[in-house]
């Protein structure tokens, strides 16, 4: 773990089958295609449905912060860091996610792709 810019943050290949993945993208790239199993709130709807993650995240576990390519999601950690939370930004996001060979998924369980 290291922490560009002050954010503690994660490699996608450091990422484990079974962490606990926020996707704070936007509904349209969402539907594009996901992580299987992530949790998505988007960051605009984000302080509004914050129950959401404090219902769906393991308790005292890691709350790993996903987006396009990193810098929402830094901003999404940054916030769940100050509330408490132990959270770290994936370095790259779903962009590094799919080029590293992980899947992407659709909600009807098809490949998707990442906008």
């Amino acid at each position: 773990m290291h922490f560009g810019s002050g954010v503690p943050a994660v490699e996608v290949t450091d990422l484990k089958d079974d962490d606990f993945l926020l996707d704070v993208r936007e509904d349209d790239e969402w539907q594009a295609g996901h992580a299987e199993g992530a949790l998505h709130i988007p960051m605009s709807e984000f302080v509004a449905r914050y129950g959401e993650l404090t219902e769906a995240a393991p308790q005292d576990g890691r709350v790993h912060v996903i987006c396009r390519s990193g810098g929402r999601s830094a901003q999404v950690t940054m916030y769940l860091a100050q509330q408490g939370l132990d959270a770290v930004n994936v370095e790259g996001g779903m962009q590094v996610w799919a080029a590293s060979g992980r899947p992407v998924v659709t909600d009807e369980g098809r490949t998707g792709h990442v906008l």
